[in-house]
């Protein structure tokens, strides 16, 4: 009788969203549907739902070194997912306890909410840059938060290439700038997303746009999927292009719940990879 191989360990540092749609229980479904082992360290906890957030507070950092110790030290790690680090002192505590770590750490840079409004200070997103930045294998940014990052405004997808090209050579880590909201600005019926490998030619993938309300936790289920990916052994280029083939499944499978942007179908996505 054949042992079956393990799951791969799948370690998601971020903030848990009560309405299940994004954040720790989009990462949990996201890891476990593509047959990861989901563990967590909660950085924040939320009172949100698919209308906004309603209330947000912050996990001592301490208490989140001391869950990803707790599952490093017994479990073990494959790979890793960052999600919402709402402040300079967290950032400085994860990047702490992962400085060490081989697995490949996937970055999504949660900076804008979705109004617009700036989720992290001027301190928080230096500590991204000089202390979290090098050690990643990947980083996520949309185009809010590439146009962030880069201090300007990125309005064709030249300059968004550009700008994750910067990104890229000053952190020495792959950086895949997501273009949905390149799209919605110019109407297109395309989103292209471009991955930035130091050394290598850009890489593009493309899809239809699909018409619907229910994107909540897109980003989120993005990142995750490739940390898993990466995580059972996939090259970054098979994994994004897995992964983003999981998100357009799950958004296809959307249940329709809530008012607002509602959740994915994690649940229903089978065969992706």
């Amino acid at each position: 009788m054949t042992t079956p191989a393990k799951p791969p360990r799948i370690l998601s540092i971020a903030g848990s969203d009560s309405s299940g749609g994004a954040g720790i229980q989009a990462d949990i479904k996201t890891i476990t549907m593509l047959g990861g082992y989901a563990m967590t360290a909660v950085t924040a906890i939320t009172a949100q739902n698919t209308l906004g957030v309603q209330g947000v507070a912050g996990i001592a950092p301490d208490m989140v070194l001391g869950q990803i110790a707790s599952c490093m030290e017994d479990i073990g790690v494959d790979a890793v997912k960052i999600g919402m680090l709402a402040d300079e002192a967290v950032i400085r505590h994860v990047a702490g306890a992962l400085v060490q770590v081989r697995p490949p750490i996937v970055l999504d840079p949660v900076m804008i909410a979705t109004s617009g409004a700036v989720l992290v200070g001027p301190d928080a997103v230096a500590a991204l840059r000089a202390r979290l930045f090098p050690l990643a294998a990947l980083i996520t940014p949309n185009l809010p938060e590439l146009e962030h990052l880069a201090g300007r405004a990125l309005p064709t997808h030249a300059a968004m290439v550009e700008a994750a090209q910067e990104i890229s050579a000053a952190s020495g880590a792959a950086v895949l700038a997501k273009g949905g909201h390149m799209e919605e600005r110019a109407d297109s019926d395309q989103i292209i997303d471009v991955l930035v490998v130091p050394g290598e030619a850009p890489l593009t993938f493309t899809h239809a746009r699909i018409d619907t309300r229910h994107t909540h936790g897109t980003g989120c289920t993005l990142s995750s999927a490739i940390a898993t990916l990466l995580g059972r052994g996939e090259t970054l280029p098979e994994a994004v292009r897995l992964a983003r083939e999981f998100v357009l499944a799950a958004i296809a499978a959307a249940p329709g719940y809530g008012a607002g942007h509602g959740p994915l179908g994690h649940q229903a996505v089978r065969g992706i990879g």
